[in-house]
């Protein structure tokens, strides 16, 4: 292969280091951590739980939308924690400072609540919000970390988050101030949680694309496979002459029924290699698939969780790879198979 044209010379990559970089020891960054841990000490011994309890239970009381709102570093933390109660059932919603002074303070009521996050307390932007948000008769809250500030001062209630410093050298980037924000934020919102005796399914439900959720709201019958898509046969039927239909379908298995459709049993791939085994010259081609099938397989019904399936499936004597689902007559309906399963996210 040819050299590149000079236009298409690619550069050469940096040797070393440029001379303004400082060279970062396993030391420094330890300390660094180790700082930061400290500082989220001071924040623990130092924070005020009578205030805590007060803003918990005020929001635990709340009858209308809590609102979170916030500029720069502490608006992003404000968004999250908002976010993190909405997937706690919990009617929730960040309010933009700017946008809400062009219209969508319009969202705001008497019933709501306002908490407004903000480490110095002197947030010209909040600051405006302010009288705007008490027209419209809503109850404020600042969380703040300087003390005796103006936006502390003009609200109904305020949180203190206590700060050491910033772990920034310079003691300015919002690093530890966002930090204890989150943390304060978070752990109210599992208070909340726990006070609303939120359950682990109503806790599903508004996760339904993650895992915890498909495994507490699917049902055996919503990943099946029915009808058309199953691998069915009559326990007279030939096995050689079932070998498409135990192959094509994909779920390596034939279901043995009758004429109503009652569950008879099942022939897997395995049972074909044991029959192959056993069976010697013509004899194979006169097996029929009663002769080999399993009369006692396990199977499940269509309103178990699907979850459930999963664990059927894997428990011993040996795991299967496919549950026939029943009804309460053994009348089969579907097939659950651990493909199916795992395809779905379980």
């Amino acid at each position: 292969m040819g050299s590149l044209p000079p236009s298409l010379d690619l550069p050469s990559p940096p040797l070393g280091k440029p001379p303004h970089l400082q060279l970062l020891s396993e030391t420094i960054l330890l300390n660094l951590f180790k700082s930061q841990q400290n500082h989220l000490n001071y924040f623990f011994q130092n924070l005020d739980f009578s205030q805590a309890l007060s803003f918990t239970q005020t929001l635990l009381n709340s009858r209308g939308t809590i609102f979170f709102s916030g500029v720069g570093k502490s608006g992003f933390v404000a968004s999250k924690i908002s976010q993190t109660l909405v997937s706690l059932d919990i009617r929730s919603s960040f309010l933009c400072p700017l946008d809400a002074l062009h219209g969508d303070i319009g969202a705001l009521s008497s019933a709501d609540v306002l908490v407004l996050f903000s480490k110095s307390g002197s947030t010209e932007e909040l600051l405006r919000l302010l009288p705007c948000a008490r027209a419209k008769g809503v109850y404020l809250i600042s969380v703040t970390s300087v003390s005796n500030n103006a936006l502390a001062n003009a609200c109904d209630m305020n949180v203190h988050l206590p700060l050491e410093r910033e772990l920034c050298p310079f003691d300015l980037a919002p690093v530890t101030s966002t930090a204890i924000q989150m943390l304060f934020g978070d752990t109210v919102a599992i208070a909340l949680m726990g006070a609303r005796s939120l359950t682990k399914e109503q806790y599903a439900a508004n996760h339904p694309a993650g895992r915890i959720g498909k495994s507490l709201i699917f049902k055996v019958k919503d990943v099946m496979k029915k009808k058309d898509e199953l691998p069915i046969c009559k326990e007279g039927d030939l096995i050689m002459e079932q070998l498409v239909e135990l192959s094509s379908k994909g779920c390596g298995c034939l279901l043995v029924i009758d004429d109503e459709y009652h569950l008879l049993g099942t022939f897997t791939d395995g049972d074909l290699r044991r029959t192959l085994i056993k069976a010697s010259g013509e004899a194979i081609f006169k097996l029929r698939v009663g002769d080999m099938c399993n009369r006692e397989p396990r199977t499940i019904g269509p309103d178990a969780m699907a979850v459930e399936a999963m664990q059927k499936m894997e428990s011993p004597p040996s795991p299967v790879q496919f549950l026939p689902v029943i009804d309460h007559q053994n009348v089969l309906i579907g097939i659950i198979t651990l493909h199916g399963l795992v395809s779905a996210g379980l």
